[in-house]
């Protein structure tokens, strides 16, 4: 049964209702180790927030924040090892962008993401980049746009594997800019830059803190980010909305908790995840990274994960994206 966006901002919204009998007690919460769970390899930008956060958590707190990487089946390996974990917040997940557009994605999954997640909150959001591999005749993405209508089907796009953020992206742009480009899917996002990189495909819509690298060493040409706004990083790009108006497409991360956990323990977790947001230190450490920041209340990070899997969900279903 499919958990419908109201209903999911309701019972988020309700949750301090729950009582916390479960934890032997809430307000003493963390007595030992706790392990946030993500479910991509180690490296990525997934990796890199969870360690942040974690980091963080374990020297506010006093117990142990222990990443654990579970990686395989878009994410949903590790998101059921959350939602069946005991709800008693010493298992978390690093919730992303791939829980949203799970939900459309796959018909028969063993849990729904809407029902058995309790936001915790959010972390950062951050852009996708659109590269080009330096041989495409293009350097905007007005001249993007141009070029694909004159050479349908001859521009490939790689991705990280299909219905992956990188993936949506590019068919969110293809549907908006009325494009005839081609989806090559990768097993991750790595192997994909290295093949956009050697000209075996010629455009990447990729999160930026895996591109900027190559981008500051002159390997990729970026066009444009696809947040509304500017990145602070790379602040001489324009964003594709400045030519398709509307355009959004962003990554995001986020803590979230089996359904159940006590709000007592979502609160504390929430209030040192704002607390972690408002330090210079950590601000700058994710400003790196070229994010902004996600502060907030629970019911803030549970409306951003149904505004997502709402819009992606649009995406998926025009596009005709099916699991692989």
């Amino acid at each position: 049964m499919k958990v419908s966006r109201r209903k999911f901002l309701h019972v988020a919204a309700g949750a301090s209702l729950v009582p916390a009998v479960r934890a032997a007690s809430a307000s003493d919460y963390p007595t030992r180790p706790v392990h946030l769970i993500i479910g991509y390899p180690p490296g990525g930008s997934a990796d890199m927030t969870a360690r942040l956060t974690s980091q963080w958590l374990s020297e506010k707190l006093g117990q142990q924040f222990i990443v654990e990487s579970r990686p395989g089946a878009a994410t949903n390996i590790a998101t059921e090892s959350v939602v069946r974990a005991a709800p008693d917040g010493y298992t978390l997940l690093l919730a992303a962008p791939a829980n949203a557009t799970n939900v459309a994605l796959f018909a028969q999954l063993n849990f729904d993401f809407m029902r058995d997640i309790e936001p915790v909150a959010g972390v950062i959001r951050f852009p996708d980049v659109v590269d080009v591999n330096l041989s495409v005749p293009v350097h905007s993405i007005p001249e993007l746009i141009s070029y694909a209508k004159a050479n349908p089907g001859k521009l490939n796009f790689a991705s990280s594997g299909i219905g992956s953020t990188l993936h949506v992206a590019g068919e969110l742009f293809k549907m908006m800019a009325g494009v005839d480009i081609v989806h090559v899917p990768y097993r991750g996002g790595g192997p994909a830059l290295v093949d956009l990189m050697g000209g075996r495909v010629q455009l990447m819509f990729d999160n930026l803190p895996t591109s900027l690298e190559f981008i500051k060493a002159g390997k990729l040409r970026p066009l444009a980010v696809t947040t509304a706004a500017r990145s602070e990083v790379v602040p001489d790009l324009p964003t594709v909305a400045d030519f398709v108006p509307g355009y959004e497409a962003s990554a995001w991360y986020g803590i979230g908790a089996p359904k159940g956990t006590p709000s007592e323990i979502v609160d504390r977790l929430n209030k040192a995840i704002n607390a972690m947001l408002a330090d210079p230190t950590a601000k700058a450490r994710f400003t790196e990274l070229g994010a902004s920041l996600l502060p907030g209340s629970a019911a803030d990070f549970a409306k951003l994960i149904a505004d997502e899997t709402e819009k992606w969900g649009k995406v998926i279903k025009f596009a005709g994206i099916k699991p692989e």
